[in-house]
């Protein structure tokens, strides 16, 4: 069996396109898989495009208000909404099985997939780190609250997501193959499957998810610790964002590593073969999975406030957040309170306990002269 190694991954950013070809096949060859991910796509598209337009434009013309919740869930819309703009180039791409949009889209859409993946899960660990600041330190949690500091530490993400998604756009290009056209990586194929995919394993879901675990671990033991058990809109409807990003990318990151085991593998062998038929055959579908992600927070938003449909009508998205960010506010009001009335509480006890001694201290000095009487 002759194996040439070859790059053209259906997605990357998304995922990362990196093929390989055994014989003369190539992973878009696969028929059960690549109708399986147009399918999806195409509903991904059908509900998700038009959804995240929907949270833009609440958040930007409906919006009385925009707290740091409303920031993050609008630059969240803004990278999920540009993922799903680029969904029907893939789905052509996928059923002609030939890329047919010439050499610079090849480059600017992998890359671009890239980067909004890289935002989204970003975006994501900064409503975890910001909730939890809110619950353990309330006191400082107007620091990072103006949105002056939240624009710059936007800006800052964007520019550092772009960076790191560059390799996308350089290591790409068009390639013929047969009759056809390929849209593939042309870097040496060890190193870049090897580099980029543990690249994105670390850097777009590792790292997050161990702030994000870590952050709500601490945020749970701090409810449990105080008086004031109530679950706050907000941080469900963040824990479901977290959770359904997780569920939808996990298979992606599973099957990245199972071809990074594949470039590790010696050629010929019988685990190579078979590493290798597996990712093959589930790269197209997992990438159409991972985009699901982008297409459920409006499907959550949507479930998270339809206490709002009846009384706001089109606006109910834009209560939502606005009632998520009151929700913050008034928990860290809540708990900052809470410590002003234990300092007053210890300042009366401090006080009584003054008073008590006076009262003592006057006592003994009565009881001398009653004696002498």
């Amino acid at each position: 069996m002759v194996i040439k190694m070859d790059q053209n991954n259906f997605f990357s950013g998304n995922s990362t396109p990196s093929t390989l070809t055994v014989g003369n096949e190539t992973i878009v060859d696969s028929q059960a898989g690549t109708k399986m991910g147009a399918f999806i796509l195409s509903l991904v598209f059908l509900l998700g495009f038009p959804g995240n337009l929907f949270v833009i434009w609440s958040i930007l013309a409906r919006a009385r208000k925009q707290s740091v919740t409303t920031l993050l869930i609008l630059n969240l819309a803004i990278a999920d909404g540009s993922l799903m703009a680029l969904t029907p180039f893939f789905i052509a791409y996928l059923l002609q099985k030939n890329w047919i949009f010439g050499n610079v889209m090849c480059k600017l859409l992998f890359y671009l997939c890239l980067c909004n993946m890289y935002a989204s899960i970003h975006i994501i660990m900064l409503m975890s780190i910001y909730r939890l600041v809110a619950v353990l330190l309330p006191q400082r949690v107007g620091v990072i609250s103006r949105p002056r500091t939240v624009r710059r530490m936007l800006v800052v993400l964007w520019v550092l997501v772009m960076v790191a998604s560059v390799t996308a756009a350089i290591f790409r290009e068009v390639r013929p193959k047969g009759p056809l056209i390929i849209c593939q990586a042309f870097h040496d194929l060890w190193s870049y499957v090897v580099v980029h995919y543990m690249l994105e394993l670390v850097l777009g879901f590792l790292i997050p998810y161990v702030v994000i675990i870590v952050s709500y671990v601490c945020i749970l033991r701090r409810i449990r610790q105080t008086k004031f058990q109530r679950r706050i809109r907000s941080e469900k409807l963040i824990l479901a964002i977290v959770l359904t990003f997780c569920l939808f990318w996990l298979p992606y990151h599973v099957i990245n590593m199972v071809q990074v085991a594949w470039a590790f593998c010696p050629d010929d062998s019988s685990k190579k073969i078979l590493l290798e038929k597996i990712w093959q055959r589930s790269r197209a579908v997992t990438s159409s999975i991972a985009f699901i992600s982008s297409c459920a927070n409006p499907v959550l938003y949507f479930f998270a406030g339809k206490s709002y449909i009846r009384r706001e009508g089109l606006a109910f998205m834009a209560r939502l957040f606005e009632g998520t960010g009151m929700d913050s506010s008034r928990k860290s009001r809540q708990n900052s309170q809470n410590s002003r009335e234990k300092d007053k509480d210890a300042d009366a006890i401090t006080l009584k306990d003054k008073d008590q001694d006076s009262v003592t201290n006057s006592s003994s000095t009565v009881k001398p002269l009653k004696g002498g009487k």
